[in-house]
């Protein structure tokens, strides 16, 4: 299934939880932290300037690897598969 997020809405692909610590301990589920990174999947128009009446594109592009808050998006299930859709105001930065 594709998704297109609409106006200001980013899909972004949450990173996988660490299984194991550097240690090489292997964590339970209950002990796994969510990880604050992930890829941006797609991207909507942008934000509307409503004096002008165009779209003021994104300061991030698809591909790019995303640090965002804890409790940022919405955590939606597409395919089996779960992603957050969310504000670029929610994305603390990109990752190079």
């Amino acid at each position: 299934m594709k998704v297109r997020p609409l106006g200001d809405k980013i899909l972004v692909k949450r990173e996988e939880a660490q299984t194991k610590t550097d240690s090489g301990i292997f964590l339970p589920e209950t002990a796994k932290e969510k990880p604050k990174t992930g890829k941006v999947i797609a991207l909507g128009n942008g934000v509307l300037n409503k004096d002008k009446g165009t779209w003021m594109p994104f300061s991030v592009k698809k591909g790019d690897t995303v640090i965002f808050s804890a409790y940022s998006g919405t955590e939606v299930k597409i395919d089996a598969e779960t992603f957050l859709i969310m504000t670029e105001e929610d994305i603390l930065g990109v990752i190079d």
